[in-house]
């Protein structure tokens, strides 16, 4: 008899409507996912109406609430064993997200996090991808290629050790320290993954702003 897939998968997305059909097509094309949520974080444009026609099940948020909150309200929602977490701006690489969701089935790893291949272009310093690593490895000796990386597959039962998320960009660097904290076992799975990358403007430093000040709050915090 042939297994019932088992696998939710929650997408964040905000104003995502350029990219967010071609990612769900791609995750629903995954043999071992059941269904997926988006949670629509305040987007001013037509995610989630086109979140809806491609099968997702969709709540919106009243106003931008930040990726950690958008997180926590769409976890009530996903039904499974297991709970794949990616990004919205994933388009058809999103399929890769299957080779974090094997060893989690396989009994393997606990939590899987994906490791993309190095960057097109040049992006930021390296300062808040530092920090986090430092942090990370600060806390609970675990060694981190990719610290910050939004795509994770994890079990529903660790899951709810992990929650609630920390706010805003600060999410996957509470989660990764929680979780190794438990003892939970986090691996890294290299993947073939692209996604909209941030430049050396002003945009692509405001936001890596956000995520340096999310990142040491959560550091901040995990240090009681």
């Amino acid at each position: 008899m042939e297994k019932e897939p088992a696998v939710s998968v929650l997408i964040p997305a905000y104003n995502e409507a350029g990219r967010i059909g071609d990612t769900l097509e791609a995750v629903l094309s995954i043999p071992e996912v059941a269904e997926v949520v988006v949670v629509d974080d305040g987007s001013t444009d037509a995610t989630a109406e086109i979140a809806r026609a491609c099968g997702a099940r969709v709540i919106s948020l009243e106003r931008n609430r930040g990726k950690g909150e958008a997180l926590n309200r769409g976890v009530p929602l996903c039904t499974r064993d297991v709970i794949l977490l990616i990004d919205a701006d994933l388009g058809a690489s999103a399929v890769q997200a299957r080779q974090l969701l094997l060893p989690i089935l396989e009994d393997e790893a606990d939590m899987t996090v994906a490791r993309f291949p190095a960057a097109r272009r040049r992006g930021g310093f390296g300062l808040v991808k530092g920090l986090a690593r430092a942090g990370i490895r600060w806390y609970t000796g675990l060694v981190m290629d990719a610290p910050l990386s939004g795509q994770r597959a994890l079990k529903r039962e660790v899951l709810q050790h992990l929650l609630p998320f920390a706010s805003g960009f600060g999410v996957e660097v509470g989660m990764t320290i929680k979780a190794a904290r438990l003892g939970f076992r986090v691996r890294e799975i290299p993947v073939v993954m692209t996604h909209r990358e941030t430049g050396r403007d002003l945009k692509g430093f405001i936001h890596r702003g956000k995520q340096f000040w999310h990142v040491a709050r959560v550091l901040w915090q995990a240090r009681g």
